[in-house]
């Protein structure tokens, strides 16, 4: 027995645990651009069936039209999974060299193992349809189409100053005003360069806390599933939604209420008025001033 063994087992007798070396698979990174591509044959490649992603920035309501989604029976809509994240990794050449041989390169496996992830959570749910809420897949779209070319779309927008401030509120001490409203507005564009590239249905928070049945109902028929009552008195917020402060209480009362007023034009940040013009929340005029 090696002395690094005789360390390790005592390790493993006196504190639980061991040291394990690090193999040399490579950094934990997303397969390069180059290798994405569509699945091959999507009836053999892919489980799910014409998944759902609500595309938003940060804290623009997607936990509130994700709890309303979740209550209608035919839509499984659980907290953000971030699948986007997980990453394949060839362990040694040979491991490359077999499944290169059946065909199947870095981005096709990470494919198959993000479909077969969520492909779980929804039979675990029993319902039919799985729907992801995680902003960060703005940035992923191109990815998300091509491991997914049935995928359909929801754009959740909201006014770009109301985002930057609960971004603010929800870590004042992480981030500044302008801080918030500059990262806010990475979302922002992610959201727009993926409205411009994909078809989809656009939605917008105010209408949605100020007309919930309407806008729900619009949402349902661009889903083709019938509109259900119970999206009025969703209930249901997992454990694992964190900084949602008041909406904890709204979402479980099932009140439906706008979080702030809408700001003037003389309180939008400037790095935000583009796209508060964009959005139609600003009269193009205001643009050029």
């Amino acid at each position: 027995m090696t002395w690094q063994r005789k360390v390790n087992n005592a390790f493993i007798k006196y504190a639980g645990f061991q040291f394990n070396r690090v193999g040399n698979g490579g950094p934990a990174e997303a397969a390069p651009e180059e290798l994405v591509r569509p699945p091959e044959d999507p009836r053999i490649d892919r489980l799910l069936a014409a998944p759902i992603f609500i595309l938003s920035p940060v804290r623009s309501g997607s936990t509130l039209l994700r709890a309303m989604l979740n209550a209608h029976s035919m839509l499984h809509a659980p907290h953000e999974l971030h699948v986007r994240r997980l990453f394949v990794n060839f362990g040694t050449p040979l491991a490359e060299s077999a499944m290169s041989a059946l065909g199947h390169n870095r981005a096709d496996l990470e494919h198959l193992l993000w479909d077969r992830v969520l492909h779980r959570e929804l039979v675990k749910s029993g319902k039919r349809f799985m729907v992801d809420k995680t902003p960060a897949n703005a940035f992923a779209y191109q990815r998300i189409t091509a491991c997914w070319p049935d995928a359909r779309f929801i754009f959740l927008l909201r006014h770009p100053a109301s985002i930057a401030a609960s971004w603010h509120e929800a870590d004042p001490e992480k981030r500044t005003p302008e801080e918030a409203a500059l990262d806010a507005l990475r979302y922002m564009k992610a959201v727009e360069r993926a409205r411009k590239a994909l078809s989809g249905l656009t939605v917008r928070y105010e209408d949605l806390t100020a007309e919930p049945e309407k806008e729900t109902r619009r949402i349902c028929e661009f889903l083709d599933v019938p509109w259900e009552s119970g999206m009025l008195t969703y209930g249901d917020l997992s454990v694992a939604e964190k900084g949602l402060g008041d909406w904890k209480d709204k979402i479980r009362s099932g009140r439906v209420q706008a979080g702030r007023d809408l700001p003037s034009e003389g309180e939008i940040p400037d790095a935000l008025k583009p796209m508060s013009v964009r959005w139609d929340y600003l009269p193009r005029t205001a643009e050029r001033t």
